[in-house]
């Protein structure tokens, strides 16, 4: 499989991200619309127990935050300080249907708190099909006003929280900026936004260029999108599909991270345009040798580079104020 830039020229799959493809193609041959939900969560977790052992960080914590569905598991991983600490609240991917705190997520919030030395609460939210939309959100969005009044005594800094994740994670995440930007809260002082989908089935280059990619495939993404959503009117919800919002002004900075081989890249690249349009400080790095949500297999090649990005933009946004 190659990626087609502007110009004609074609760049292919890094290496060892074709060998991961090789795999996913013969453990699931027709995607994870093929394997249905429940197969679809039984190779995420045998992806999970895969993972490399992650390092170690000098506390980590489980916590639940009371929400509008019932009680939201909550993970708090802190690094040494005797200062209060600027938090990232990480909302994990997975198409809103599979998904969870532990594995590649474990691995990579981990990284980051060692690398940035901030601190990042990773959020157990509901899962569809059995909790549609707006179920989710509605937990995230009750998880950061948990660790909003909550920071004081868990010693981390109310004032500089930002919100983050990957997938339909950094789907949650772009709509709750929206609905946090005018609460009385302290605002959101960065977004991060890894491989998002924030718009229902564009038909962009990318989406018609990559129908059969690695991982994700446009026929899955349609596939994650009816688990999720309700009815045909959620689609133009801005909770669900952010990019349908009103305005894009006065929202966090962010930082927008695409996979050349994602039919879900030039959803993020509008995102992006969208944003800055808006006035919103943001910053794009593209993988065009990766597929949809690498950052979840560390040892890829592309990982660390991809960390780097990550690390730099927290340095800057949150760290730094």
């Amino acid at each position: 499989m190659t990626q087609t830039n502007n110009d004609g020229t074609t760049i292919p799959l890094d290496a060892d991200a074709q060998a991961f493809a090789d795999q996913f193609a013969q453990i699931f041959p027709h995607g994870f619309a093929g394997l249905g939900v429940e197969g679809a969560r039984q190779f995420i977790e045998q992806a999970n127990a895969q993972t490399p052992p992650a390092a170690s960080v000098r506390t980590v914590s489980e916590h639940q935050a009371p929400g509008p569905h019932g009680d939201i598991r909550l993970r708090l991983y802190r690094p040494e300080s005797e200062k209060p600490l600027p938090v990232l609240m990480y909302l994990h991917g997975g198409g809103w249907t599979t998904g969870s705190i532990d594995g590649g997520v474990d691995y990579l919030v981990r990284d980051i708190v060692n690398a940035t030395g901030i601190a990042v609460v990773s959020v157990d939210y509901r899962l569809a099909p059995g909790h549609k939309f707006p179920i989710p959100v509605e937990d995230c969005h009750a998880a950061l006003a948990w660790l909003q009044n909550m920071a004081g005594s868990l010693g981390l800094d109310a004032s500089r929280i930002a919100i983050g994740g990957d997938s339909a994670g950094a789907n949650v995440s772009a709509a709750i900026t929206h609905l946090e930007r005018d609460s009385a809260a302290a605002p959101l002082i960065g977004q991060l936004l890894l491989f998002p989908a924030t718009e229902y089935a564009v038909e962009r280059p990318s989406w018609i260029d990559n129908t059969q990619a690695p991982l994700l495939t446009t026929n899955d993404t349609l596939w994650f999108w009816d688990q999720y959503l309700r009815t045909e009117a959620d689609r133009k919800d801005p909770r669900a599909t952010p990019a349908n919002a009103n305005s894009f002004a006065e929202l966090p900075p962010a930082l927008v991270v695409v996979a050349g081989h994602d039919p879900l890249r030039d959803d993020g690249l509008n995102y992006a345009r969208l944003l800055t349009e808006g006035g919103t400080r943001t910053e794009v790095v593209r993988f065009d040798g990766g597929f949809h949500d690498f950052v979840l297999f560390p040892t890829l090649d592309a990982y660390p580079q991809a960390l780097a990005s990550i690390t730099e933009f927290l340095k800057e946004t949150i760290a730094a104020n």
